[in-house]
């Protein structure tokens, strides 16, 4: 047997009945403020760097226009929804917003006043009951992100012991039978 190919042992399997934070799902365009430890800021959109020049929806031109403020949130990627006027859904807003997806660090006191949080919908332990209820909630009640609106468009539940981020969509979210491959 040869010693030259590498093992990779199974990475540990994190526990499904565990915290969970449920937030809601706004339908923009993901962007992002990157502060490096020499003071460096970038912009990005979901896919790639993006400048004024070179933008996407306003959003790194709005961030270079706020940039003191921005700096506040420290070194590292601070991710984020960019919504409102003019993107998807657009939410009857007149303007365009920047909501923060970390909500264990942000909340509205701590945040640069500049930017929003995703609102909470529920934290506690993951059951699927809790997401349907939020989901629910949402379909009776409308946005909490945009008060009135009535076409949110669903959750993200983000599993805190896998580390990882799901969505369920209020329409188009049936499930599609897949192979599975295990």
């Amino acid at each position: 047997m040869s010693t030259e190919i590498e093992f990779k042992p199974f990475g540990k399997i994190a526990r499904l009945s565990r915290n969970c934070v449920v937030s809601e799902k706004i339908d923009g365009t993901n962007a992002c403020i990157y502060i490096g430890e020499e003071g460096e800021f970038l912009t990005a959109s979901r896919t790639r760097w993006i400048t004024p020049e070179d933008d996407n929806y306003g959003f790194s031109k709005w961030a270079h226009a706020h940039k003191d403020e921005l700096m506040t949130l420290g070194e590292g990627q601070h991710f984020g929804e960019w919504w409102g006027l003019g993107i998807q859904r657009g939410y009857g807003q007149t303007a365009k917003r920047f909501s923060l997806f970390n909500t264990s660090r942000w909340t509205a006191e701590t945040a640069p006043a500049c930017c929003s949080i995703v609102p909470v919908l529920y934290s506690g332990i993951f059951t699927s009951t809790a997401v349907d209820d939020c989901l629910s909630a949402l379909v009776e009640r409308g946005s909490v992100a945009a008060p009135g609106f009535m076409r949110p468009e669903g959750v993200v539940v983000y599993q805190t012991a896998g580390r990882c981020y799901f969505k369920k969509t209020i329409d188009g979210d049936q499930e599609k039978h897949l192979p599975v491959d295990i």
